[in-house]
């Protein structure tokens, strides 16, 4: 038995840096990981210096978003792999798409910019793709155009993965539903299907490990005017999210909170024009009900031509909605990726939301909208690709922007999807 003990003991050292070094999916576990991922108390590992400049806060990268990427983006990935956000620079050789799926979108789409074959003057810039995180060891540059975050000002210089997501875990969902980053200690990862609960002796964490209400990264806490002041969403996603949607959709259950969440950074985007707007006033969140009629619309729409649609068959995850409840035992079994749980919107709870057009983290297209915005059809001639309308995009790329849909479920020439609430009726 001392011998063995000996074995075990020699050996977890060694389960720990293997864990640390490949990126453990359940390195965070819904709260804080080992300080050693992610940081170097003397900048080195076993020792070897790690990096010559020595980064604040002892990262084991140049910045907070390069040591985020250190895990969550991997050369070599042949497709959609687990917790990986972010395709190389160097993958996106022309023609071809970012690798990642992710609800949130890849990265990798902002370091892609189309130009029209027919038409050069219509362009598609990289940075106009997403959240233009800064991560200069991974090429990721701040935003070119807006030196604030649009509605806000949060700096465009500061944006990263830490500005959204807090990367030592500290807030925690208990049994009463409270976000606290205090209290009951987490147990584990409260975002999944398949999560446990929280109970009278440990929380959960938030979902995705999002900042709450005075959250503000360590790199900006001399600026206490842009700490947060909304909670994280009520939301859960299946267990393996990243993945495509060629045979089936991925649905994460989206219950309450999520607009009111990203007006933490962008707080008048619908309520006051910024540069170059008149001003995006299409209501969000909680007082963006559906109501009867556009519950009506989303239910009966399939596609262009087509309002044979049923309410327990019409969900479509290029166009997402809020359930409008923090009832999470009902949302653990909406998130699916085996379209067992397709229902629509009810005409009371269920509401629009930030995410209903938009990626959280980058699209295949301008805005980091769920489907091409700017053109007048999303498929012309049973293709994704035609120009101008794809504005210079291949049928790969399109195809994968649209998380590998096949075209073949549009219409033959597809109008734009904001017809799944309106049907045409543009306020």
């Amino acid at each position: 038995m001392k011998i063995l003990k000996i074995i075990l003991a020699s050996l977890l050292p060694m389960a720990f840096v293997i864990a640390m070094e490949c990126g453990s999916a359940a390195f965070h576990a819904g709260g804080v990981g080992p300080c050693e991922g992610c940081h170097s108390m003397h900048n080195s590992v076993q020792g070897v210096q790690i990096n010559p400049l020595a980064p604040a806060y002892l990262l084991r990268q140049q910045d907070p978003s390069s040591t985020c990427l250190s895990c969550h983006e991997h050369a070599g990935d042949l497709g959609p792999t687990t917790y990986h956000v972010s395709t190389p620079v160097n993958e996106l050789l022309p023609g071809i798409p970012p690798k990642q799926l992710t609800p949130g979108g890849d990265f990798g789409w902002l370091n892609k910019t189309f130009v029209s074959a027919v038409i050069p003057t219509i362009v598609s810039p990289g940075e106009r793709h997403g959240h233009n995180i800064v991560a200069s060891d991974f090429i990721y540059l701040a935003d070119g155009t807006y030196t604030t975050a649009p509605g806000g000002a949060y700096p465009a210089s500061r944006l990263g993965c830490t500005s959204c997501h807090d990367p030592h875990g500290a807030y925690r969902r208990d049994l009463g539903g409270a976000i606290t980053t205090t209290g009951r200690p987490i147990a584990g990862s409260g975002s999944f299907a398949s999560s446990r609960d929280p109970d009278s002796g440990m929380s959960v964490g938030v979902y995705r490990m999002l900042g709450g209400k005075g959250y503000l990264p360590k790199s900006l806490s001399l600026v206490g005017a842009l700490a947060f002041v909304y909670d994280p969403p009520a939301a859960v996603a299946p267990d393996q999210p990243n993945r495509s949607e060629a045979i089936t959709q991925t649905r994460v259950a989206y219950g309450s909170g999520m607009s009111e969440w990203c007006r933490n950074c962008h707080a008048n985007m619908h309520t006051i024009a910024y540069p170059g707007t008149t001003g995006l006033l299409h209501p969000v969140g909680a007082s963006a009900k559906l109501w009867v009629t556009k519950a009506d619309n989303y239910n009966r729409y399939i596609k262009t031509g087509d309002l044979s649609g049923l309410p327990d068959k019409s969900y479509l995850s290029l166009v997402p909605f809020e359930e409008g409840t923090s009832d999470y035992a009902a949302l653990k079994t909406h998130a699916k990726t085996d379209d067992t749980w397709l229902a629509g919107p009810d005409s009371t709870s269920s509401q629009v939301m930030c995410l209903t057009c938009h990626r959280a983290h980058a699209s295949g297209w301008d805005g980091m909208t769920r489907w091409n915005t700017r053109a007048e059809f999303i498929t012309y001639n049973g293709l994704y690709a035609q120009e101008p309308y794809a504005q210079g995009r291949t049928e790969a790329e399109a195809t994968r922007a649209y998380y590998d849909m096949p075209a073949s479920k549009f219409a033959l020439n597809q109008d734009t999807l904001c017809n799944k609430c309106h049907v045409g009726v543009y306020p």
